[in-house]
């Protein structure tokens, strides 16, 4: 099984994100455009593991408080355009203790460093990011979850497996 943790988004930054996507689709901007319900801020991916019961049992240690997070600019990585997130050290903070308490368990996931962003396009044909303004839009992170990943024929399906 093909796993992350993720924090799923609320249904007012999904809105915004659309209508950020629309505006590069009409500004002429191709590539493979992540549909609403894959939107989604990576905490840790995993990748392929046999064991979710274990990474939910790992998970069980991670303790946060509730804690805001807004959305702050575009970016890419090479072909690859995403929206970000504005610094948040609750959100650091957690996606450490995730980190952290997949090591403890033996667990392997992909330790490159956390930078919190929100796929929007990849495979993105642009030369230059068309001059669109982020809303300021703040969302509660109250639940993390574990995800399942599989292609299907129109792309990538995502399964939540679990919610803490």
């Amino acid at each position: 099984m093909r796993l992350f943790i993720a924090i799923h988004l609320s249904s007012k930054i999904i809105e915004a994100l659309e209508d950020a996507q629309d505006t590069l689709f009409r500004q002429g901007v191709t590539g493979n455009y992540t549909p609403a319900e894959n939107m989604h801020i990576t905490l840790a991916f995993i990748g392929e593991y046999p064991d979710p019961e274990a990474v939910l049992d790992a998970l069980d240690s991670v303790d946060y408080t509730p804690f805001p997070i807004r959305l702050g600019g575009f970016g890419n990585f090479g072909d690859l355009w995403w929206a970000g997130i504005q610094k948040s050290d609750e959100l650091t903070v957690l996606a450490k203790k995730v980190r952290r308490a997949l090591a403890a368990a033996g667990i392997p996931y992909d330790r490159k460093r956390f930078s919190p962003h929100i796929t929007l396009i990849r495979r993105a044909h642009i030369k230059r990011m068309p001059g669109i303004a982020m809303p300021d839009i703040t969302m509660c992170v109250d639940h993390i979850s574990l995800m399942r990943s599989d292609r299907g024929k129109n792309g990538m399906i995502y399964t939540e497996l679990g919610r803490l």
